[in-house]
């Protein structure tokens, strides 16, 4: 059974197991994964404002989604970077596209009005699962980064929230949002 629920820090070494593949391949950017202190704190300051989310599939960790302020400047404070990553025995089960839906219903009420993510290429399967999401291609930049003897190129992804042309209200922490109705269980 697929079970879903906000992460915490202390699920920091399972989340970083899963993490930690990643910063060795080319889809991170990190050259080697952070100490447990280091992503025991990333979860914790993260999840201070926005979602991060934990699928278990039978009492194991199959992936996490979180998302977290897109650029520092006042006027993007509406707008989130998303993230996701899955264990690689949980690829192609769904898992990321429920990690996903719930990511988004979360941020849609707390009010934030762009979801982007940036994803190193090449990478189909996040870019197809980011297209069945819904998110368009909003521009790439050749050689963003050297990693494992190349360079990357990266593609950035958006999705639109909300189409509200009022003046928004600020976002809500997820802390002060009932977000039990949006986790659920498959």
């Amino acid at each position: 059974m697929r079970t879903f629920r906000m992460a915490s820090a202390a699920d920091a070494a399972a989340l970083l197991r899963v993490y930690a593949p990643y910063t060795f391949a080319a889809v991170s950017f990190e050259e080697g994964p952070p100490s447990l202190e280091a992503f025991a704190a990333r979860i914790c300051d993260i999840s201070a404002v926005y979602p991060y989310i934990v699928c278990e599939v039978d009492g194991e960790i199959a992936g996490y989604a979180y998302a977290h302020l897109y650029r520092e400047r006042a006027a993007y404070r509406w707008n989130v970077e998303t993230t996701i990553y899955l264990a690689p025995a949980f690829h192609r089960q769904g898992i990321g596209r429920a990690l996903m839906e719930r990511l988004l219903a979360m941020l849609r009420r707390q009010g934030v009005r762009m979801a982007y993510s940036c994803i190193t290429l090449p990478n189909p399967a996040s870019v197809g699962l980011h297209e069945a999401m819904g998110f368009t291609r909003a521009g790439a930049f050749a050689d963003a980064g050297w990693k494992n003897g190349r360079w990357r190129d990266v593609v950035w992804m958006q999705k639109r929230l909300s189409d509200s042309a009022e003046a928004p209200h600020e976002i809500v922490p997820i802390g002060k949002i009932d977000v039990r109705d949006l986790l659920g269980n498959d």
